[in-house]
């Protein structure tokens, strides 16, 4: 499985972006896709994940109504509609997939196995 995320930039205070996770080769051994973010100096934190029917979907507190992951089986991608931006979501977002899910929705850095490259994401006041 690879992934390929786009959508990052620049942004003001109270705008919107939409990031993409595309994903290729055996994307039927994807059981999760979870959205993470790295701000400088901190560390890698969840956003949002979701099974990779969509059936289930987890948001942090610190997006919850804000941003929203939603997932296309047809395009093999995965969004995230990012609302009303702050700029403490300033940071590099990743997408992560995760191969050997279990029931629950994993929601840290080591559960998932197949990891994008970063795109930016700065949100400026």
């Amino acid at each position: 499985v690879q992934l390929q995320a786009s959508g990052g930039g620049s942004v003001q205070a109270g705008g919107s972006l939409r990031l993409s996770c595309a994903a290729s080769g055996r994307t039927f051994n994807i059981d999760y896709m979870g959205w993470f973010r790295q701000a400088p100096g901190k560390e890698r934190e969840i956003v949002a994940a979701i099974t990779w029917g969509g059936s289930s979907k987890y948001h942090s507190d610190s997006v919850k109504g804000r941003f929203t992951i939603s997932g296309d089986n047809v395009k093999d991608t995965v969004y995230l509609q990012m609302n009303s931006l702050r700029t403490e979501d300033t940071a590099v977002y990743y997408c992560a997939a995760d191969l050997q899910g279990g029931s629950v929705i994993p929601t840290r850095p080591y559960q998932y196995d197949v990891w994008g490259q970063g795109t930016q994401v700065t949100v400026s006041s």
